[in-house]
């Protein structure tokens, strides 16, 4: 994968999780910081950090159950570890972390 085919995947990441984010019922809110590293507060249970990792051509999480680095594998961003898929984890931890459902269509 090039870096523009990277750059734009993450790019397209990022705006399916902040259009799911804005839609989301729950208590949620987000800011995509500077260097695309976008900030999703669960208010009481805390923060969940998304970001690129450009050298690595990775998506990575933190969250409080985890850190975790997502991989361009069978046209979806997989854990490096167990296979699962970026958003549908995301919406666990966010769920996990008191921030509401949040669905990622």
């Amino acid at each position: 994968m090039t870096e523009t085919e990277f750059n734009q995947l993450t790019d397209e990441t990022f705006r399916r999780i902040e259009t799911a984010l804005e839609n989301a019922d729950g208590d949620v809110d987000f800011e995509l910081a500077a260097g695309n590293v976008l900030e999703i507060d669960c208010g009481p249970g805390g923060k969940i950090i998304v970001n690129r990792q450009a050298a690595m051509h990775e998506m990575w999480v933190a969250a409080k159950s985890g850190g975790f680095h997502y991989q361009w594998t069978d046209d979806a961003w997989r854990n490096s570890r167990d296979g699962t898929e970026l958003l549908s984890s995301l919406a666990r931890m966010i769920e996990q972390q008191g921030g509401g459902r949040v669905e990622f269509g």
